[in-house]
């Protein structure tokens, strides 16, 4: 699959908490970047999710905000592991060459992107 940036329109980074504290430090930094940034904030996941080998909240953004968001989630992310990725159409992709960690990283339960045989 070959991709330019530019076909990238938005992304996801999703915060990784593991008890009540690590989940209300997560809404309270997901809290500060929706009043910065026009992002969407989904579920406060208790449970592991899709890939996701953790409790995590996703966030949404599009690409024109991505040299704000990342950089500020940098700053700001405290204890948090954050995943981001791109959304270029191909999940597989996206969740393994096209991620990248701020914090460390997790593996993540990708089965759901593979091809059936």
């Amino acid at each position: 699959m070959t991709m330019k940036v530019e076909d990238i329109k938005a992304y996801h980074a999703h915060l990784y908490y593991d008890d009540q504290e690590g989940r209300a430090f997560a809404q309270q930094i997901a809290q500060q970047l929706s009043s910065l940034f026009d992002v969407t904030i989904g579920r406060f996941h208790e449970k592991k999710v899709g890939p996701h080998p953790m409790w995590s909240v996703q966030i949404a953004f599009t690409a024109d905000i991505f040299e704000k968001v990342i950089p500020w989630l940098m700053m700001n992310r405290g204890d948090l592991d954050v995943l981001f990725h791109p959304l270029s159409g191909d999940e597989l992709y996206d969740h393994t060459q096209g991620a990248s960690w701020l914090g460390k990283s997790h593996e993540l339960d990708i089965r759901q992107f593979l091809p059936k045989i």
